[in-house]
């Protein structure tokens, strides 16, 4: 099963980060996200590249679609042609497997699967 297969679970405060062998191995399904540490706590973030705003702006209210069905929720920064998502767990302050399953499922909206 892929990562874009999987759903999100309710993930409660104290849940466990995933360790540094989990990160080196989940990454290998995202290879276009870079793990990122901002205010102390690691990331995914990956920028999209598009023509216009419009087009931008249309992946943008995707992701914010996949993020209500999967009640997991992103930092999303909308410019002209371009947006940057970036995926993080706030309870835990740092990364669990629901951002990267939350990142495959975004890469998927890009290549229409």
């Amino acid at each position: 099963m892929t990562l874009a297969a999987e759903h999100c679970e309710a993930c409660r405060a104290g849940a466990p980060q995933v360790s540094d062998d989990e990160l080196a191995e989940l990454i290998k399904n995202i290879p276009d996200w870079q793990p990122i540490t901002r205010d102390g706590m690691l990331q995914l973030q990956r920028s999209f590249k598009f023509k216009t705003f419009r087009a931008a702006l249309d992946f943008t209210n995707q992701v914010g679609e996949l993020a209500e069905s999967e009640g997991h929720h992103p930092e999303i920064v909308t410019e002209w042609g371009k947006t940057t998502v970036t995926w993080w767990t706030h309870k835990i302050k740092g990364l669990h497997r629901n951002d990267f399953i939350s990142a495959a499922k975004t890469d998927a909206l890009v290549n229409g699967q």
